[in-house]
């Protein structure tokens, strides 16, 4: 289930659906519904889906309809984080048919992205059971809504993962080779840190490994090892330092991944190449005299 937001994270997703709102009326209004929808119309549009997945977005969606129309009421049947089968009413939005219309596609695509990367998300979680892998997602993000991307990963049940370049320290291949080694950039890593960040290393081969350990980073990122290395990877840390999987890790892969007994399980696709649920929205139009 997804944590109840901050208010520094409301500010954020506010500034994002203002912007998505504004992309699609650029400063004029909606004229397709405005030629053909009274303005005295009112409706009421029913959310269902229309394949099995797990919702994610609703608090977004809400914003979305209160930025067009403070008026407008939306109400939701579950939450996010429930598990839905095709044909699931789960909310609906009343008020002016304008309003309604008006906001449908914008509350519609965050719905849509964010159940999407939810209900993947939740597919990787539960091919790792019963082993202790825990999935985290990545940077590979949409720019501008990483927010939402990774908040939609922990709805799915997922971890994650840095959430910039700021808030952990991620030493992968470039940064190696730059630095002249694995172990000259973990000492120049922890000199900048000073403890206040988290250090992790990423490393090829087995050989790199060994002398990753030697300097006791945080976290040793294994890039894309084989099944047979990782299990090696593992017994050779022994539980001395936790390991991640990161490259290339499907749903076909996840389960022999983690029964080789690595702690976490990083997947870009989780959010880069996502699948949208499929979500619509019904308007039932109320006629006076009806």
């Amino acid at each position: 289930m997804g944590a109840k937001l901050t208010k520094t994270q409301i500010s954020l997703i506010k500034s994002l659906v203002n912007q998505a709102v504004s992309e699609d009326l650029n400063g004029s209004c909606d004229i397709t519904t405005v030629a053909t929808v009274p303005l005295t119309q009112e409706a009421t549009g029913l959310f269902y889906v229309k394949s099995d997945g797990i919702l994610a977005g609703l608090e977004i969606a809400k914003i979305v309809f209160e930025k067009v129309d403070p008026k407008l009421k939306f109400e939701t049947v579950t939450a996010d984080g429930y598990e839905v089968t095709k044909g699931t009413v789960f909310a609906k939005v009343s008020g002016s048919a304008r309003s309604i219309l008006t906001a449908e596609r914008t509350a519609l695509n965050f719905l849509q992205r964010m159940s999407g990367i939810a209900t993947l998300t939740h597919k990787f979680v539960e091919g790792v059971k019963p082993h202790k892998a825990k999935i985290l997602d990545t940077r590979k993000t949409v720019p501008g809504l990483r927010i939402l991307d990774k908040m939609a990963v922990k709805i799915g049940g997922g971890e994650n993962h840095r959430f910039g370049l700021y808030d952990m320290v991620l030493i992968k291949d470039n940064h190696i080779e730059a630095a002249g080694s694995v172990t000259k950039a973990i000492q120049a890593a922890k000199k900048y840190a000073l403890g206040k960040h988290l250090i992790e290393v990423e490393v090829k081969d087995l050989s790199e490994l060994k002398e990753a350990l030697l300097q006791n980073p945080d976290r040793i990122m294994l890039d894309n090892m084989t099944v047979e290395e990782m299990a090696k990877a593992v017994k050779i840390t022994n539980g001395q330092v936790p390991l991640e999987a990161s490259g290339n890790v499907s749903l076909d892969t996840v389960k022999k991944i983690a029964q080789t007994g690595v702690d976490y399980i990083s997947i870009g696709a989780l959010t880069h190449s996502v699948k949208a649920l499929d979500i619509s929205l019904e308007i039932i139009s109320k006629r006076k005299g009806a």
